[in-house]
């Protein structure tokens, strides 16, 4: 998320909206909505529904904001809002994807100029993340795609920290399963060689 940390400047706009200046809250749209958007997007990978979602999540938020009591940051409650209505829209409407068996693997002796081509090598791991079961698929793309560390995932699904460890390992041992080469290090921590950028 590129947006910076203050969460003085969002508490100040909160307490403006709550005090009857509903305006203000126009502030903190200004403030989260591309990351909400990039959000959405990561679970639906559909820039018009992202949209749309996100629309969604800020109505929501409008409307139960006197909810957020302030003990996490006001960018957590918001998108731990707008997780768990993606998550349901999934539910309801699933997203267009492959299941994992279908994903391409890399294949061994490919032509070289093809493997320099990281970018549909890089969609074909997004797609295989959207193909994951919808909880390992939540933490993966909090805490690879949205640049949420441990913490920050399991306050925004609601759960453990450790629980959120032990999906993303299972998250990382099932793409693991499709992505690696026979003779990938079996320790080896990362998703693949070809990381999307946004990984840490």
């Amino acid at each position: 998320m590129n947006v910076p940390a203050n969460p003085d400047e969002d508490r100040a706009l909160v307490n403006r909206v709550l005090a009857g200046e509903t305006a203000a809250f126009e502030g903190l749209v200004r403030r989260w909505q591309t990351p909400l958007v990039n959000l959405a997007w990561r679970f639906c990978r559909d820039r018009g529904r992202a949209e749309e979602l996100a629309q969604e999540a800020f109505l929501r938020a409008f409307r139960h904001l006197a909810q957020w009591r302030g003990e996490a940051a006001f960018s957590t409650w918001l998108f731990a809002l707008a997780a768990n209505l993606c998550r349901t829209e999934l539910q309801r409407v699933p997203a267009t994807m492959l299941s994992l068996d279908e994903i391409a693997e890399p294949a061994e002796d490919r032509d070289p100029v093809a493997a320099l081509d990281a970018g549909r090598q890089e969609e074909s791991i997004r797609r295989a993340v959207l193909a994951l079961p919808p909880k390992y698929r939540d933490a993966v793309i909090l805490y690879y795609f949205h640049d949420q560390d441990v913490p920050a995932a399991a306050r925004t699904l609601g759960v453990p920290e450790g629980t959120v460890k032990a999906r993303l390992f299972r998250g990382r041992e099932l793409l693991r399963s499709k992505f690696s080469r026979p003779r990938a290090p079996a320790g080896n921590a990362k998703l693949s060689a070809a990381q999307p950028r946004e990984a840490r």
